[in-house]
């Protein structure tokens, strides 16, 4: 709760600012602040849960998912000191924002009521529907923000819809009260009707297939940055959150005394599999960068969907896994953001001889791309290596095998990318060295090595 009240303080300050010609001292100050917060979450983590009227719920899983969230956005509020240098007059907009939507964030991972956790999960939403559609001027940005405005309000919807349901069957959007009553026998079926409602509109925020058709076009035509913040910040959030939903809401013990168990496991492991292969053919064909992450994103939330098959005991997989995806997207992303900039799109050709024009920047972005491909020594490779331990420990070894297949897949379009960075020619010379973006862009990479080497750091939190 003190996490929460401190961002919405700090995003209150960098409106603040704008009023008193501060705008200079906003990012640095924001940095500053969210590593204060970062501090004050982190003092929380060997707390007894605390319940603030059953509202909002501070345990181990939100006070180490709200860290996560924040370091991510420490990065991306960094990152915009750069990107925003164009439009200092909206610069506190833009970083309020952002800071707005991680209190968004914190609230989806610890609500103890259904309508806290929708209250959190529009907060996120609107927040980016906005950064999708900031770049007015530019008719893909337009596009991208109603498009990402339309499929939302749907999900959105079917959400509402669920927690309706659950509502209707339980007569309470208490967690603690639904979760106690879900373990009875004799359950309305509008319970389990409602959770897969709920399920489904999060599918559509962590953009599963088949509801993964809006991610293309609105990663490629919105703001690089905002793009960065949904390949990483909202993935990792959406599936955080569905993870919550479904063990704090005992969906698994409910759906048993139902014989509805094998279905619900049935279909994540389709989807789960759809996602995987879906978004790696699709990303093999793409020639921008951005499209070709956003179905790479769509790819690792298959894999992330794994951690579902058994959520009484991979908490800490899931951690693990998102975040070595994250810190890779991170790391990618400012690359890309300093070789796109003043670009009017982000094709591969833009790339061709980073790595004599700019060996380290090529360097991180080359290691960003093998971590999400899956090779040692990097983070993705281990938190690949966790889950399919997991999954094959509680049978899914089918799932395992397609799930290394996509792996190796996924080899063929990083490498496209990193092979367009050492064997063509430079286009031209790229002026400058932005130290905030090379700052983000070492510092994430440095971490998500770390977390290689020493995996225990992240798995032990959520043991």
């Amino acid at each position: 709760m003190n996490t929460l009240i401190a961002i919405i303080g700090l995003g209150v300050l960098c409106l603040l600012f704008e009023i008193l010609n501060l705008r200079k001292a906003i990012v640095p100050i924001s940095i500053i602040g969210l590593l204060a917060v970062l501090g004050l979450t982190v003092s929380e983590y060997n707390s007894p849960e605390a319940y603030y009227n059953n509202m909002i719920v501070v345990s181990k899983f939100s006070t180490v998912f709200s860290s996560l969230f924040i370091v991510l956005t420490i990065f991306l509020v960094a990152l915009g000191h750069n990107f925003y240098e164009n439009h200092q007059n909206k610069i506190s907009d833009y970083i309020a924002i952002k800071i707005f939507l991680l209190s968004g964030a914190v609230a989806m991972v610890s609500f103890g009521n259904l309508a806290m956790f929708f209250l959190g999960i529009e907060v996120l939403s609107i927040s980016l529907y906005v950064l999708a559609a900031s770049d007015r001027l530019n008719l893909k940005s337009n596009e991208a923000g109603m498009k990402y405005f339309l499929m939302g309000s749907f999900a959105s919807g079917i959400l509402l819809f669920g927690i309706c349901l659950v509502y209707g069957a339980m007569g309470t959007f208490d967690i603690v009260e639904i979760s106690e009553s879900s373990l009875s026998a004799e359950l309305p079926i509008w319970f389990p009707i409602g959770m897969i409602l709920l399920t489904v509109g999060m599918l559509f925020k962590v953009a599963a297939v088949p509801f993964h058709f809006w991610a293309p076009d609105v990663y490629e035509g919105s703001p690089a940055l905002t793009t960065a913040l949904m390949s990483t910040l909202a993935k990792v959030v959406a599936i955080a959150t569905l993870f919550k939903l479904i063990s704090e809401l005992n969906l698994i013990p409910s759906l048993e005394n139902q014989d509805l168990l094998g279905t619900f496991l049935n279909i994540t492991v389709i989807i789960s599999i759809a996602s995987m292969t879906v978004g790696n053919i699709m990303a093999l064909r793409q020639t921008n960068v951005k499209r070709m992450l956003a179905f790479s994103g769509i790819s690792h939330a298959g894999f992330m969907l794994m951690t579902l098959l058994s959520v009484s005991t991979s908490a800490g997989s899931l951690l693990y896994y998102t975040s070595a995806y994250s810190l890779a997207g991170i790391a990618a992303f400012s690359v890309i953001l300093y070789v796109c900039k003043n670009r009017d799109n982000e094709d591969i050709a833009n790339f061709h001889g980073l790595g004599k024009t700019n060996p380290l920047l090529a360097a991180i972005l080359t290691a960003s791309l093998l971590s999400m491909a899956g090779i040692p020594i990097f983070a993705g490779f281990f938190a690949k290596l966790v889950l399919f331990s997991q999954t094959i420990a509680d049978g899914y070894i089918a799932l395992v095998i397609i799930a290394v297949i996509n792996s190796i897949i996924s080899v063929g379009y990083y490498f496209k990318l990193i092979l367009a960075m050492y064997t063509k020619e430079p286009n031209e010379e790229r002026k400058g060295k932005p130290f905030l973006i090379y700052a983000v862009a070492v510092v994430s990479i440095a971490l998500n090595i770390i977390l290689g080497l020493f995996p225990s750091l992240v798995l032990d939190l959520l043991g």
